[in-house]
């Protein structure tokens, strides 16, 4: 069963399309990594999901269930935007308060297991305007796990965090899914971070899914290269290119040999030919990379 499976879903402003005809399908347990520019449509998504927005057309399943069902709706927790947190009341006051609004019964035991969660127990009497960016997008996060939901939408939670912040937060999103079976959507500009975590990936252009892949497929698709320096950049880039078919200079001035994996082969034509590699390593481009390259596809295509 998929926590989540999306046919055909559309949703259009004004008359133009900021969800047009998408699929999408979340395997259980995963973390599924939800990319793409700004207003590509990954909020209007996300919000349809949580039944913020009424869709146009298309169907959402969550579970095997319609999304409107009340019984899988309650197994669903969200944060988008912002925690929507009172700022002169305290961190335990806030999640109290939103507990009391979802009828929980054993409040202080829910409260202090969300705490435990996201690392803040020791925050809990902190007025919520006195925290940092960091503690209140984990507060938010609580908030969204009160009620033990199976299935959790996370909207940019780790934008702006610096990288303290982005490693608790890591840790926090592994946690929710290995001990606690909960599902994760969560969508990033991040990408370099999303990648040390995520299971799975939809990416979504002009509100269109484009791809889904998982991070094994990922891993498999993505170009090996070689990377190296030496003194000569450019003379080295010009005997290379007479026995390789990708050769390109890098931004920190260095050489990188795509779709090859042969560096005793590299080092000894540079070698041959008078140019000694200081530096040479084998690697894959990641996934902002191979994002990058998919837009640039993609945009010549519609070209």
């Amino acid at each position: 069963m998929n926590a989540i499976e999306i046919r055909n879903l559309s949703k259009s402003f004004r008359g133009l399309y900021a969800v047009d005809h998408l699929n999408m399908t979340v395997p259980v347990g995963a973390i599924y990594g939800f990319i793409g520019e700004n207003g590509s449509g990954k909020s209007t998504t996300e919000k349809l999901i949580c039944g913020h927005l009424v869709p146009d057309a298309g169907e959402i399943r969550l579970f095997g269930r319609d999304y409107t069902d009340a019984g899988v709706r309650v197994r669903v927790g969200a944060l988008i935007e912002n925690a929507g947190c009172f700022p002169n009341s305290s961190v335990r006051d806030n999640l109290m308060m939103q507990a009391i609004n979802l009828g929980l019964e054993d409040r202080d035991g829910e409260i202090n297991r969300v705490l435990a969660i996201v690392r803040m127990e020791d925050a809990a009497n902190i007025k919520f305007k006195s925290c940092s960016l960091g503690m209140k997008q984990r507060i938010g996060i609580a908030m969204a796990l009160l009620g033990d939901p199976a299935l959790l939408i996370l909207d940019e939670p780790i934008n702006g965090l610096d990288t303290d912040g982005m490693c608790i937060m890591r840790e926090i999103l592994v946690d929710i899914t290995k001990n606690y079976g909960c599902t994760v959507v969560i969508s990033s500009h991040i990408l370099g971070e999303l990648e040390k975590i995520a299971t799975h990936y939809g990416i979504i252009r002009q509100g269109k899914m484009i791809m889904e892949l998982s991070a094994e497929e990922m891993d498999s698709r993505a170009q090996v290269f070689i990377s190296l320096k030496t003194k000569d950049v450019r003379g080295a880039m010009a005997v290379l290119k007479q026995h390789y078919t990708d050769v390109r200079l890098t931004e920190d001035g260095g050489l990188r040999v795509y779709d090859v994996d042969d560096t005793e082969g590299i080092v000894k034509v540079l070698l041959e030919n008078g140019h000694v590699v200081s530096e040479i390593w084998r690697n894959k481009i990641g996934l902002e990379e191979y994002y990058i390259e998919l837009m640039s596809k993609k945009g010549a295509d519609a070209t």
